[in-house]
């Protein structure tokens, strides 16, 4: 090509620039170099540097300052020993600054097991209950105190008690940061009281709780979706806490926009079990099976299996049989809750205002078995 042609872009025009130094030979340098300006996307640039920028001041607000405002500062979190196993992860007790404290750990599966669906999917759930807990503030509510999320150094105590030192948790594990409830879960306290039950008045007591707290989540619009005994905690004085938000949601303006099997079997309500819309009377279902558990001190279907409740639960208006010792004040409260029409189930704010009208002075709690007199309620049948 001849020096003093164009080249065909229009960048560099090489009769401008010359083909050598001194000597006339040699190759053009970058700083010889002329494009035209006509020829720069300047749009681009700007992109780029938008999105370097953006890479920087992210990078910087991460070391900084926490990236959310429920984030925990980890130094602070002392992890000590183990209380819980669950579907999603472990719970420890700990302290953080100062305060005695349940910490709830997620494996993300960051571990070569879990498919990168189902780490999202528990990513999701993790966001979805730090968003639906922080904001909330009640009585019978868990005291929510903060969270980390995707945080590789944890100090977790090591599973062998023989092994000095701490273990870890897979790569940018998680956790929820709770107040820590002594008395443990109202399942664990119902079955430490199988044999000799509950005075009526402690009965309405927790009830009452459990039903304030379920209330105002509602008020909230919030629905909790997995409401059963093992999701209640007890403090010292026997206040009782609603706890576990894993399957939380704020409910939805359209309720067919909340569907699918969401809860435990033998507390879901018959629309979720057969895969209908539904909305915050899912709650108020398992809240009546809660009830007839607290009242009883005993397991809802214990002789049936999972496949058999929900069947009959749908199919044949299966529920607990109630004790006919029970006051028909409660009773009543009992099968309202647990109609197979959402629709013809009270509110929760109705459901304390009954509760709170109930007279306990003069008992009606189920009689201890180990009484002559005991209370023979039960039959073989089991039915509404």
């Amino acid at each position: 090509m001849d020096p003093r042609t164009t080249e065909a872009d229009g960048k560099v025009q090489k009769s401008d620039v010359g083909v050598g130094k001194a000597n006339g030979v040699g190759s053009i340098s970058n700083k010889d170099m002329i494009f035209r300006a006509d020829k720069i996307d300047l749009k681009s640039l700007d992109i780029q540097l938008e999105k370097h920028l953006s890479r920087v001041w992210s990078r910087d607000r991460d070391v900084q300052k926490p990236k959310e405002e429920w984030e925990i500062d980890l130094s602070k979190l002392d992890i000590r020993n183990v209380i819980a196993h669950g579907t999603y992860g472990t719970v420890y007790r700990g302290v953080y600054d100062v305060q005695d404290v349940a910490v709830k750990l997620l494996d993300w599966g960051e571990d070569g097991i879990a498919t990168t669906a189902e780490t999202a999917a528990l990513r999701a759930s993790f966001r979805q209950e730090v968003a639906v807990w922080h904001k909330l503030n009640h009585p019978n509510v868990t005291k929510f105190i903060g969270a980390s999320m995707g945080t590789s150094n944890l100090k977790i105590p090591s599973r062998n008690s023989s092994i000095e030192g701490h273990s870890s948790l897979p790569s940018r594990a998680c956790c929820v940061v709770v107040e820590y409830l002594p008395g443990g879960t109202l399942k664990q306290y119902l079955i430490r009281n199988r044999r000799k039950k509950l005075p009526f008045k402690i009965v309405i007591q927790l009830a009452l709780d459990l039903s304030r707290g379920l209330s105002y989540l509602h008020s909230q619009k919030i629905v909790h979706r997995d409401v059963k005994t093992e999701n209640m905690l007890l403090d010292t004085p026997r206040t009782l806490k609603i706890a576990d938000f894993g399957v939380a949601r704020v409910e939805a303006q359209n309720p067919k926009d909340m569907t699918g099997e969401t809860g435990t079997l033998g507390y879901m309500a018959p629309e979720v079990l057969d895969g209908k819309p539904y909305n915050r009377r899912c709650d108020v279902y398992s809240f009546g099976i809660c009830l007839w558990e607290i009242y009883c001190c005993d397991m809802p279907y214990p002789d049936l299996s999972f496949a058999e409740v929900s069947s009959a639960v749908v199919r044949q208006n299966l529920r607990p049989e109630v004790p006919r010792c029970c006051p028909s004040s409660l009773a009543n409260i009992m099968r309202k809750c647990w109609d197979a029409n959402p629709e013809k189930r009270p509110d929760m704010d109705e459901v304390v205002r009954l509760l709170e009208a109930i007279d306990t002075s003069k008992g009606g709690g189920m009689i201890p078995e180990d009484q002559t007199n005991g209370c023979f309620c039960f039959s073989v049948a089991r039915g509404p």
